[in-house]
């Protein structure tokens, strides 16, 4: 399966969002909208987004009680967004009911739940601080984080590019892996940890790919875009 490559809208209105789908043409059939841009713009913006042609990857990374987080996974859904994160963190029964409440809505259109497991912006130190306990092992703390994952229901999980590849031999087809965090060879990374470009994520085993200010924030988007899709 050829995997997606998925341009994150990081910006802060609808226009901006819609001006860069516009820039970035025809090879853009694939956009995240995050918490920033969900605020900012308001749930409409996913169906302004899919009536340019794309498919929504809603990142808005939920983390509640079980209840909330069904009713926040059934409207997602039926605002047609093809994927949607919850935090592994919640645990298996917050995470079941997400794929509960994402999968129960009659829309004709699968939404797939993805748990994040660790964010590419924390290494093991943060992490170890986040967490209130020693951590030096990342990779088995995102294994941990996708068995309960997997065991909830869940479609997929969110790992950097460094664990995809332990994730993938562990848990095989019986998880999606989407990889955050892509740069093209000799990029910035910003203020990511674990980074990877996109060869390197396709190596790994994943099947989407969200690539960010490699591409939105190039001199022209639409040639940084066409990098990476040279790339896989």
């Amino acid at each position: 399966m050829t995997a997606r490559v998925i341009v994150a809208l990081d910006v802060m209105s609808a226009s901006e969002a819609l001006s860069l789908v516009a820039r970035l043409g025809a090879a853009c059939d694939f956009v995240k909208v995050g918490s920033a841009l969900f605020t900012a713009a308001g749930p409409e913006i996913v169906d302004r987004l899919r009536a340019r042609g794309c498919d929504v990857f809603l990142d808005l990374k939920f983390h509640d009680i079980p209840n909330t987080v069904r009713d926040a996974s059934l409207a997602a859904a039926r605002s047609g967004a093809r994927l949607l994160t919850v935090h592994a963190s919640g645990g298996e029964a917050m995470i079941a009911a997400a794929v509960d409440g994402a999968h129960r809505a009659a829309t004709g259109r699968v939404c797939s739940v993805l748990a994040v497991t660790v964010l590419t912006s924390l290494d093991a130190s943060q992490l170890g601080t986040a967490w209130g306990r020693v951590v030096t092992d990342v990779p088995a703390e995102v294994l941990r984080l996708s068995g309960i994952a997997r065991d909830a229901g869940a479609d997929g999980v969110v790992c950097s590019g460094q664990e995809a590849a332990a994730v993938r031999e562990r848990y095989g087809d019986a998880l999606a892996l989407l990889v955050p965090g892509v740069r093209l060879a000799g990029g910035a990374v910003h203020d990511q940890k674990r980074v990877v470009t996109p060869a390197q994520a396709v190596a790994a085993g994943a099947r989407y790919l969200v690539v960010g200010r490699a591409v939105t924030q190039a001199a022209d988007p639409a040639v940084a875009l066409s990098r990476v899709r040279a790339e896989l």
